[in-house]
C-alpha cells in the first residue's frame, strides 16, 4: 500500500484533528485507506422518478416529485407523529414521521414542491412512506445522479457529518495527485474473472454513474474479500498437509474387541464411511484435523470412541473434551464399563472432581495407566499431562474458544490427531468459508428403528389440549421435557419464568401420580445429577428445564419435547432441543408453544421446524434467515467480518474466488513468482487472518 493511502485521516482536506478523533471513535477510520473501505449501505437512484400510482409495498427505496399538503400532528404529547399527504398528479400517498416532529413542523412547508426519497410500506392497511427524505428540487442541482448513502451515528450527525460531507471527502481523495491504488491481483485472475482494477472499483463504489459501474465495483471488491479469505484458509490447509503426523497403521485388539463384543447394534452406512475416512487419515503420516458433522442422535459418539481406540491400539492415549459436565458424565457413563470389559481404563475429569481423585488421575495419565481421559475444559489445565497423547476428540466444538482448543492440542510432544464434532449442522458454504482448512465428514443417516419426530406449532389457546396430550403420553409410560427460554440472558428472570411454569404444572398434574422435577443452571452439579438420574431412571415423568438440557441428554423413553416461548429461540437451538427426544423406537413429538402475536421472521423459523427434521436443511435456512455472523460459533472467530460480500447471496462469487485461490497456490504456494510479489506484500500487511489449521 502506498504512503498516500496510509496518511492519517486528519490530513484529509475538510477533516482536521477534532473530526478525525470522532471518525476514529465512531466508525474506526484512522487512515485514507480505512475511509476508502467505509462502504455505502445503499444508493439513491436519482436517475429515475416514480409516480405515486406505480408504488407497491414490496418496492425498494423510490424517488418521487410532487407537492406536500395536509401537514398535521396527531397523537398525545407522549406519542406524537407528523402526517402529511404527498401528491404528484397520478395519485397521493400518506407520509408519516415518528421522530423529530417539532423540528419537521417548522422545516416543512405545506403546498411546496419536494423531491421525496423513501420506502413504501403498509400501515393501518394503507400504503404510506415512513420517515421519507424531503428536499427542494433546487438542492438536487449539481449532485451526482446516483448517490451513495453511508451508515452514520448520532454523534457524527450532530457534528454535521452526513452523506454530502462524506461525498466531498471522497472527492478530495480521488482528485488528489497522490491518489493511486496498487493492483495486487495477478493480471491472469483479473482477465479470467473479467474484473475491473481495484482503483476503479473503489472510485465506482463511492461514486457510481450508473448501475453498471456499481455492479462492476461490487463484484471486484466482494471477490477480493472472498479471495483473500480463501487464500489464507487454503494456505493453512496446504501447510498442515505437509506437517508430519503420528502414524497409526494398525487396527488391534481393543478396536476389534469393542466392535465385536460391546456394540449391540449395527453401524449405519454413514458411520462406517466416516470411520473409514478417519482410518485413512490416521495412517497417512499427516496430522488429522477433521470436522465431523452429524445431526442430533446420528451416532457421532460411537465413531469418536472407535477412532480413539485406534490411537490406543497403536500405543497412545486419547482425550475426549465436552462442553458441559452433564455431557462429559454421559460420555463417561456410557463407555466406562464397555472399555473396562476389554481391558482399558477411562477417567473422568471435570470441575467437580475431588482433589484426591485429581491426583490419582494426573499420576495415571503420566505413567500410562489411564488410556482415555474424558472431561470438560478441566482437561486443558496446566497440571493435566499425558505420557503420550495421540488423539483428541472435541465434542460440540463451537462451544470452545480457539485458545482453549489450542491449549489441549499443545499437551503433546508431537501434534495429536484431532477430530472435532458438532451436532449443529453447518451449511456447506459456511463450512467452506470458516472450516475450509479442515477435512469434513458427515453422518447423514440416523440409526435404524428411529421414527421422524412429529413437530407442531401451538399457541396459548391450545395449552389445555397440550397438557392433555402430555398426560396421555405419561399414562402410556413415556416421559416429557418442558423447556423455558432465557429471558434477556438474565439468570434471575430465567429462574423466575421457570419457577412460575413449574408451579402451574404442579397445579395441573396431580401428585404423586405425576412426578415433576426442575433443572436449571443455578443448581449445584450434584443436584443436577440427582435430578437427571431420577428422570433417566423413570422416577420423574416431567422434567421442567432451561436450555441446560440442550446438548447431550439421552433418555430414550422421553417422547415429548414442549418448548415454551419458542419464538425466543434460534433455529439451531430449537433443533438441538428437539433432538433430546426421538432417541428410542417410540413415536416422539416436539410442540412449539408461542403467543398469538409473532413477527414474520419468527413465523418463518417455526414453519421451518414444522416442515423438516433434517438438521442440514434447517442450517441452510437459518443461514439465509440470519446471516453468517449470527450463526452459533462463528462470531467468535472474527473470520466473517466481510464488509460487502455475503456467503448466502454471493455463493457463485465465493466458488470463483476459492477456485482462483486454489489454482494460485497449486502453481506458486510460496508466492515466489514476480507476478505474485504485490499479493504477497498485501497478505503480509493484512490483519485478522486466523490460524484455523490449529483449530484444536
Amino acid at each position: 500500500m502506498n504512503s498516500f493511502l496510509n496518511t492519517p485521516i486528519e490530513f484529509l482536506k475538510g477533516v482536521g484533528p477534532q473530526r478525525a478523533e470522532l471518525l476514529q471513535q465512531e466508525i474506526g477510520v484512522f487512515t485514507f485507506n480505512d475511509f476508502l473501505q467505509y462502504y455505502p449501505f445503499r444508493y439513491v437512484d436519482r436517475t429515475q422518478v416514480h409516480l405515486v400510482k406505480e408504488l407497491t409495498p414490496d418496492m425498494p427505496y423510490v424517488q418521487l416529485k410532487g407537492k406536500l399538503s395536509q401537514l398535521k400532528v396527531l397523537g398525545n404529547a407522549g406519542k406524537q407523529r407528523l402526517v402529511g399527504k404527498f401528491s404528484d398528479g397520478s395519485g397521493s400517498i400518506d407520509l408519516i414521521w415518528f421522530k423529530g416532529v417539532k423540528w419537521l413542523q417548522t422545516a416543512l412547508k405545506s403546498g411546496e414542491t419536494y423531491v421525496l426519497f423513501g420506502k413504501p410500506s403498509v400501515f393501518n392497511r394503507g400504503l404510506n412512506i415512513a420517515h421519507p427524505e424531503l428536499e427542494s428540487p433546487d438542492s438536487q442541482l449539481g449532485l451526482p445522479r446516483f448517490q451513495a448513502v453511508y451508515p452514520n451515528t448520532e454523534k457524527l450527525r450532530n457534528r454535521k457529518i452526513d452523506n454530502k460531507v462524506y461525498q466531498k471527502w471522497f472527492t478530495n481523495i480521488f482528485t488528489n495527485p497522490g491518489f493511486q491504488v496498487k493492483e495486487y491481483l495477478p493480471e491472469k485472475i483479473l482477465a479470467r474473472q473479467n474484473l475491473v482494477s481495484r482503483e476503479l472499483a473503489l472510485k465506482w463504489v463511492h461514486n457510481p454513474a450508473n448501475h453498471t459501474e456499481l455492479s462492476a465495483a461490487l463484484e471486484r471488491l466482494k471477490f477480493d474479500e472472498f479471495f483473500l479469505l480463501q487464500l489464507s484458509i487454503l494456505r493453512l490447509k496446504k501447510d498442515r498437509k505437509a506437517y508430519p503426523g503420528l502414524v497409526f497403521n494398525k487396527i488391534g485388539q481393543f478396536f476389534n474387541a469393542f466392535f465385536s463384543e460391546q456394540l449391540s447394534f449395527e453401524l449405519t452406512g454413514a458411520q462406517k464411511r466416516v470411520i473409514k475416512e478417519i482410518r485413512n487419515d490416521l495412517g497417512s503420516g499427516q496430522q488429522m484435523n477433521r470436522l465431523l458433522q452429524g445431526d442430533v442422535g446420528s451416532g457421532k459418539s460411537i465413531v469418536a470412541i472407535l477412532s480413539l481406540l485406534i490411537a490406543i491400539d497403536n500405543g497412545y492415549q486419547g482425550a475426549l473434551m465436552a462442553p458441559t459436565e452433564i455431557l462429559a458424565n454421559q460420555h463417561y457413563d456410557g463407555f466406562k464399563d464397555k472399555l473396562e470389559a476389554i481391558g482399558l481404563k477411562a477417567a473422568l475429569l471435570t470441575g467437580s472432581t475431588k482433589t484426591a481423585e485429581r491426583k490419582e488421575i494426573f499420576e495415571g495419565l503420566l505413567n500410562g495407566d489411564i488410556h482415555l481421559l474424558i472431561g470438560t475444559h478441566a482437561l486443558i489445565e496446566d497440571k493435566v499431562k499425558f505420557k503420550n497423547q495421540g488423539m483428541v476428540v472435541i465434542d460440540e466444538q463451537h462451544r470452545f474458544g480457539v485458545a482453549q482448543r489450542a491449549k489441549l492440542w499443545a499437551k503433546s510432544k508431537h501434534p495429536p490427531h484431532v477430530l472435532v464434532m458438532t451436532a449443529t449442522p453447518i451449511p456447506r458454504t459456511l463450512a467452506m468459508t470458516v472450516y475450509g482448512d479442515l477435512d469434513v465428514s458427515k453422518i447423514d443417516e440416523l440409526p435404524g428403528g428411529r421414527k421422524p419426530i412429529i413437530t407442531a406449532h401451538r399457541s396459548e389457546s391450545h395449552r389445555l389440549r397440550v397438557r392433555g396430550f402430555i398426560k396421555e403420553q405419561v399414562d402410556a409410560g413415556r416421559q416429557t421435557y418442558i423447556v423455558f427460554p432465557l429471558i434477556e440472558e438474565s439468570e434471575t428472570l430465567d429462574y423466575k419464568n421457570l419457577q412460575e411454569g413449574f408451579d402451574h404444572l404442579i397445579e395441573h398434574f396431580e401428585r404423586p401420580k405425576y412426578q415433576i422435577d426442575m433443572l436449571h443452571g443455578r443448581m449445584k452439579p450434584d443436584e443436577k445429577d440427582a435430578v437427571m438420574l431420577r428422570f433417566k431412571d423413570g422416577v420423574s415423568h416431567i422434567l421442567v428445564s432451561t436450555t441446560v438440557i440442550e446438548v447431550g441428554i439421552n433418555v430414550p423413553n422421553a417422547t415429548v419435547m414442549v418448548i415454551e416461548s419458542a419464538e425466543k429461540f434460534g433455529l439451531a437451538q430449537l433443533h438441538q432441543l428437539r433432538g433430546r427426544v426421538g432417541r428410542g423406537s417410540e413415536q416422539s413429538f416436539c410442540i412449539l408453544m408461542t403467543g398469538n402475536k409473532l413477527t414474520k421472521v419468527a413465523r418463518k423459523r417455526l414453519s421451518a421446524m414444522v416442515e423438516t427434521t433434517d438438521g442440514f436443511e434447517i442450517a441452510e435456512y437459518d443461514l439465509k434467515l440470519r446471516g453468517p455472523g449470527d450463526m452459533e460459533g462463528t462470531r467468535q472467530s472474527g473470520l466473517l467480518d466481510l464488509k460487502l460480500a455475503s456467503i448466502t447471496k454471493d455463493q457463485d462469487l465465493l466458488e470463483r474466488a476459492r477456485n482462483e485461490a486454489f489454482l494460485l497456490l497449486e502453481a506458486d504456494s510460496t508466492f515466489a513468482k514476480a507476478e505474485h510479489q504485490l499479493l504477497k506484500k498485501h497478505l503480509q500487511s493484512a490483519k485478522g487472518f486466523v490460524d484455523w489449521s490449529r483449530v484444536s
